[in-house]
């Protein structure tokens, strides 16, 4: 088992070098110089919250500029279809059949999606002066292309990750790309405090703030509301036994997916509004605005109760713990113990959210009234945090079966 451990790891390494490299190709057809001249002027919002868990592609304008988000979002989407359309239901309790077809569509969605962003960005490219050197038609092929090949390949990349080495694939690539961006915003604040920008203390809440929210989030994400359990008595020689157990539930239930949910959410009326809306009115809308504070949360709540509602049903639980004869105490099985597990995970989710809204908020903050000169993002945060903490308990489990063995 150690040598299996070992070459996992090992895989996982060389998979994520691979990824590390690619942020680095540019795409064709670009000054970086100007490009990065422009970058500049909107690091703090939401184009550095992408440019992070990108792992500075599209700081950079590489052909992983995308990063692995348009699986992702493909994935909530499907997600979502399976629970609303009748027909996909039937399909996802096929077992393996069900599940490979529903990979595949989840597989095309983010190819089309990242086809359309590539696309967009390309037209957005050419209207920025001086970024593009031949504008056309070329060019626009050319990036949707690398982008949407990068993308596709990234998706190769993430699934060979999970079969093959540690951890979640996706999860690693998106942790990858929040660290790997590290070392460049602490440059930043020591460069910014040795020209006086940046005061010490300054600097010092920002370490204090990082190691409180790093905190928060272990304890959250370990933290566990147990209902007890009690199965029916069974005879063991002389003596009667009643079986007792417990259902957990974790505080973020959704972990990584309900942070990358609500930020997808919140970007599509920025961008909306970004484009319809006049000069004036669209500032109302820009990251630590009181509208796009509100926005968030709202998000953020939303996004934590339709997740938790995707992977766990009341009425079907109850009907489970009925059919196996198990019962909560004091609680009548069937309907009741559905509406008394109904409350409890609401109860549960409604905690986790506010927790969520929290670590949300305060960096967001921090950028738009303490004047962070760079993105600062409680989700980067969180993906890391929860991407470690599932990384630690796998290894556990190897751990656990070679000691077993």
């Amino acid at each position: 088992m150690t040598l299996d451990l070992g070459r996992r790891v090992a895989f996982t390494l060389g998979a994520l070098l691979v990824f590390r490299l690619g942020t680095f190709i540019p795409v064709p057809g670009i000054d970086p110089v100007v490009w990065q001249q422009v970058f500049r002027t909107q690091a703090g919002g939401i184009l550095g919250m992408f440019n992070m868990l990108a792992g500075g592609g599209i700081h950079r304008l590489a052909i992983f500029a995308l990063g692995i988000l348009p699986y992702v979002s493909a994935g909530i989407i499907v997600q979502l279809l399976t629970v609303t359309i009748p027909r996909l239901k039937t399909i996802r309790r096929r077992g393996e059949a069900g599940r490979i077809r529903l990979e595949m569509a989840t597989r095309i969605i983010a190819t089309l999606m990242a086809a359309l962003q590539a696309y967009g960005i390309a037209v957005a490219l050419e209207g920025v002066g001086g970024v593009v050197a031949e504008p056309g038609a070329v060019f626009q092929l050319s990036t949707v292309l690398t982008m949407t090949g990068g993308v596709v390949f990234l998706i190769w990349l993430s699934e060979q990750i999970t079969l093959r080495g540690v951890g979640s694939g996706i999860a690693l690539i998106l942790a990858l790309g929040i660290v790997a961006e590290l070392p460049n915003a602490i440059a930043g604040a020591l460069e910014l405090g040795r020209q006086g920008l940046l005061s010490f203390n300054a600097m010092l809440a920002l370490v204090l703030l990082a190691v409180a929210l790093t905190a928060l989030i272990v304890v959250m994400e370990l933290a566990r509301r147990r209902l007890p359990l009690e199965f029916p008595a069974r005879q063991i020689g002389a003596r009667t036994i009643a079986g007792r157990s417990q259902l957990s539930f974790k505080l973020n239930s959704g972990g990584i997916m309900s942070a990358i949910i609500a930020s997808w959410l919140l970007l599509v009326p920025t961008l909306v509004i970004g484009m319809a809306a006049e000069q004036g009115s669209a500032r109302w809308f820009e990251a630590g605005r009181p509208l796009y504070l509100i926005c968030q949360v709202v998000f953020i709540l939303a996004s934590a109760f339709v997740y938790t509602a995707l992977i766990f049903n009341p009425d079907t639980a109850a009907e489970d713990l009925k059919s196996y004869g198990v019962v909560v105490p004091g609680v009548e099985p069937g309907e009741a113990t559905a509406e008394h597990l109904d409350r409890v995970l609401s109860r549960v989710t409604l905690l986790g959210a506010a927790y969520l809204a929290f670590v949300y908020l305060v960096p967001e903050l921090l950028i738009a009234y303490a004047q962070v000169p760079f993105y600062l993002g409680g989700a980067s945060l969180l993906v890391v945090v929860c991407t470690v903490l599932d990384l630690q308990k796998e290894v556990r489990g190897y751990a656990t079966i070679k000691s077993g063995g």
